[in-house]
């Protein structure tokens, strides 16, 4: 197993390739100051193609299918809507099939989105708990090529490219936060955060009522939910981080703490995001936001930069927030 600084460096090498691969297909998004507090620094991936990060890590697993496997008769995936949204884009760039296997009660904006990419979607009979199941059937029916959304090298590693652009932006930062559903963007921001960053702490934010990963990074092994944590960051309904993701954030420790936040306190964040930053993030990319705004994010006098990570948000939700306030 290589040592530390080795791995880091193996891992940044694969971060800039994938930089270099996805540059055409994705927008390098910007890193926004905020009167909310100086010392902020916003990366809105709200901004990105598809209105996610995921695209990110998409675009760098499939062309990178498509380079080692050009006879793939296609590509599949399972996403509650913003990988499923980013695979489709992907896959039709490179004249791929895509199937995304969709929970019935997803986003329904997600799946339209996904839909009008050009993707099959399987939602019949779909849940969050049994999608992983219903996808392994697909795939083997299909002999199709899996996109996993979170547990795979080329998606952490396009992930990744986030963070690497918000340091490159502002070498000064200090802290980063990111939303953490299955690992994929937190373990690449944490790769990056050592290859680019000076002494940056790397902090993964989660719903209270879905703490897995907190307890996994706690503990030392991987906790499962029992069943889909009812939440209105849909974005991180996941039942586990990957082994993967677990190597980079636990057993590596490259992923300095997991904090979470109420309900309650993510449609504080939520709230804010629309009405005083003019951000249309959805509740998982207002994560982050949402630890600052509780105080368990603590600065070292640097700025802090949140992964904001995607808005493509419910509006009924967001409307149903609004009214509240």
């Amino acid at each position: 197993m290589a040592d530390g600084a080795a791995y880091v460096r193996e891992h940044a090498a694969e971060i800039e390739a994938a930089a270099e691969r996805i540059r055409p297909h994705v927008r390098h998004t910007p890193l926004l100051a905020t009167d909310l507090d100086p010392c902020l620094r916003l990366k809105a991936e709200s901004f990105q193609r598809t209105g996610a990060f995921k695209v990110r890590g998409a675009f760098n697993a499939v062309l990178e299918i498509h380079r080692r496997s050009p006879e793939a008769l296609g590509v599949v995936a399972a996403s509650s809507g913003n990988h499923a949204q980013a695979v489709a884009v992907a896959a039709r760039a490179v004249g791929l099939p895509a199937v995304i296997v969709i929970p019935f009660d997803a986003n329904p904006i997600k799946v339209a989105a996904t839909l009008a990419a050009g993707a099959e979607v399987i939602q019949d009979g779909v849940t969050f708990e049994n999608r992983d199941q219903r996808l392994r059937e697909v795939m083997a029916e299909r002999n199709l090529t899996l996109v996993h959304s979170f547990d795979d090298w080329d998606i952490i590693h396009g992930q990744g490219t986030a963070a690497r652009e918000m340091l490159l932006d502002d070498p000064e930062i200090g802290t980063i936060a990111t939303p953490i559903g299955g690992g994929g963007l937190l373990s690449g921001t944490a790769l990056a955060a050592r290859a680019w960053g000076r002494d940056v702490r790397v902090i993964g934010v989660e719903p209270e009522v879905a703490d897995d990963a907190r307890r996994t990074l706690r503990s030392g092994v991987i906790q499962r939910l029992d069943h889909a944590p009812d939440t209105i960051a849909d974005g991180v309904r996941l039942l586990s981080i990957g082994r993967r993701n677990f190597e980079v954030m636990v057993e590596r420790r490259l992923v300095d703490d997991i904090v979470t936040v109420t309900e309650e306190e993510l449609e504080e964040a939520v709230s804010r995001a629309w009405l005083e930053l003019k951000l249309a993030i959805e509740p998982s990319g207002a994560l982050p936001l949402a630890a600052f705004l509780a105080g368990r994010l603590p600065g070292r006098g640097r700025p802090i930069g949140l992964v904001l990570s995607g808005g493509n948000a419910s509006l009924d939700l967001v409307a149903r927030l609004l009214r509240a306030r």
